[in-house]
């Protein structure tokens, strides 16, 4: 018994140096990164995986959108690189969204790790790059073909050669070629750091392997997570959400089948597949899915493969949160981040009283291309051509005992970049970015308030921004009798109304507006505290009747 006790109490301590092994990983990272969109905001995913591709540890820094996609990619890899084609210093590559974390934008690289000449595990990383060519991140293609350029499943690297050719092509299509290559270099130091602990950690316990640790792992985290189960109300419990789409609104229907091992979400029901490139893969659905039933009903418990096994997703091939190949899919984190919404709807059902209302969801991304005006009006220096991309959060719903926070991006867990480091990027200028008056939902507690962000190209320029935004047309819902957060809004300096999703024009002079939305409030507001709500009037944080 003693024996049994220290060997867990060793197996504890293990699993804890794994964890700041992968976080450390995450962090060369951060550290190494070229795109803002990971130096800046942590828009990436890191974890250790066993011989068979399961995901042992991830790094807490990092999204979950990234790391539960690449849970299932590591797998895609070894299938399609085959077992007798592994070897040690070889690194692999793909942005393949079927396959990866959903669209092209997103690389994902894997690095089999190797001890003594035998292979024992994978490091994996995945990260967001500013570019891939094409039409630029926005939604306005019709295939996956007009999105920028495809990479397969392939070798980046072969027992420490790096394919120069790959390189070359990726680098002549893309219009930001040094940042993307640089990253594409930071994702496979990334992996290489997070080796180099491992082995000093296994030199340390004296490890061959990590099968005995991944095992001890895997046990106690379903384990735990099969005694969660075990508490819930059985069952089947439905919630259907509209979303705005892109030229026509989005029913998102998920029905939960709760067993006492197993939760099974199901999206039938869902809208079809759209022209435009807002649908979504099922590896990325399956994903903020998983995270939105594990928030509610094991939060606590790390995130592994045994973790996520009981688990499962699925949704017909004809609805948008499956879309098949070659759907375009640029914008796939629109309805992504929109699903934990309406799962936890369905889990409110089973969870009376434990979820929050519905807030923003979405990253309100915002994608610009800078160009210089031609002729007399163009800048005496020539100008400066750019790709800046920024992201951007509206508000949380409230929960049941709290406000909801204020933007903070929820599901996704990104940091929005800092003002300074975009306008290094490219000539842009940021007038404002403060919190937006009124937006929050009412309610015995109130949603939190969404933002607004005033823009405009520096002088002799013009920019082409990409909208990818939701919730305009229909506001986050309050729960239990809390009012509806504030809708968004997409518009000039000027009044000029702009749309919500597709390539538009900020001239010259011009500034972009944009006013993100408000999470949902929870209760009725006549419960509210009185000097709460006092407080709210007072500081304009939700909107006053009319």
């Amino acid at each position: 018994m003693t024996t049994n006790l220290l060997s867990d109490v060793h197996m504890q301590i293990m699993w804890n140096r794994l964890i700041s092994v992968v976080e450390e990983q995450a962090l060369t990272l951060i550290r190494t990164a070229f795109s803002t969109s990971v130096r800046e905001s942590g828009d990436l995913s890191a974890g250790v995986f066993n011989q068979a591709g399961e995901m042992i540890a991830q790094a807490v820094t990092g999204t979950p959108g990234h790391v539960n996609a690449m849970a299932e990619a590591v797998g895609h890899f070894i299938r399609d690189i085959g077992s007798n084609n592994i070897f040690e210093g070889d690194v692999y590559i793909t942005n393949d969204p079927w396959k990866g974390t959903g669209h092209l934008h997103d690389f994902t690289v894997v690095s089999p790790s190797f001890r003594c000449g035998k292979l024992i595990g994978y490091f994996a990383c995945t990260a967001h790059v500013v570019d891939v060519g094409g039409r630029g991140f926005g939604p306005d293609a019709n295939e996956v073909y007009e999105e920028g350029i495809f990479i397969p499943i392939m070798k980046f690297a072969t027992r420490g050669e790096v394919n120069r050719d790959l390189i070359n092509i990726i680098r002549n299509n893309v219009r930001e070629s040094d940042q993307v290559v640089g990253d594409i270099y930071s994702l496979a130091a990334c992996n290489e750091i997070g080796q180099r602990r491992l082995m000093d950690m296994m030199d340390e316990f004296r490890m061959e392997d990590l099968e005995e640790l991944a095992e001890f792992i895997f046990k106690r985290s379903y384990d735990a997570t099969i005694e969660r189960l075990a508490e819930l109300p059985g069952g089947s419990y439905t919630n259907t959400m509209r979303v705005d789409g892109y030229d026509a609104p989005i029913d998102i229907a998920v029905r939960l089948e709760v067993g006492k091992d197993q939760i099974v979400a199901d999206f039938e029901g869902t809208s079809p597949p759209s022209p435009k490139g807002i649908n979504c893969p099922l590896i990325y659905s399956a994903a903020y899915a998983c995270y939105a039933i594990k928030c509610a009903v094991a939060p606590d418990i790390p995130n592994n493969y045994a973790s996520l096994k009981p688990f499962t997703i699925v949704a017909p091939k004809n609805c948008i949160l499956n879309a098949q190949r070659p759907a375009p899919v640029s914008v796939r984190h629109v309805l992504g981040h929109l699903v934990p919404d309406a799962v936890l709807g369905a889990i409110h059902k089973m969870l009376p009283g434990r979820i929050p209302a519905e807030g923003s969801g979405a990253l309100w991304n915002l994608h610009i291309s800078a160009r210089p005006l031609q002729g007399d009006h163009g800048p005496t220096d020539g100008g400066q051509r750019a790709e800046v991309l920024l992201f951007n959060s509206g508000g949380m719903g409230a929960r049941p005992e709290l406000d909801g926070p204020s933007a903070t991006a929820f599901p996704s867990g990104v940091q929005s970049m800092s003002i300074e480091a975009t306008e290094h990027v490219g000539p842009v200028v940021f007038w404002r970015k403060e919190l937006r008056d009124g937006s929050g939902g009412a309610g015995q507690f109130r949603g939190g308030l969404g933002q607004v962000v005033e823009i405009s190209p520096t002088n002799g320029h013009e920019i082409y921004f990409n909208a990818m935004f939701d919730r305009v047309e229909n506001a986050p819902r309050g729960r239990e009798g809390g009012e509806d957060g504030a809708p968004g809004s997409v518009r000039l300096d000027d009044g000029t109304i702009l749309a919500a999703k597709g390539r538009q024009h900020v001239p010259a002079g011009r500034r972009l507006i944009l006013e993100l939305p408000g999470g949902g409030g929870y209760g009725e507001p006549s419960k509210r505290s009185p000097e709460l709500a006092k407080q709210d009037i007072e500081f304009n944080y939700v909107g006053q009747k009319t």
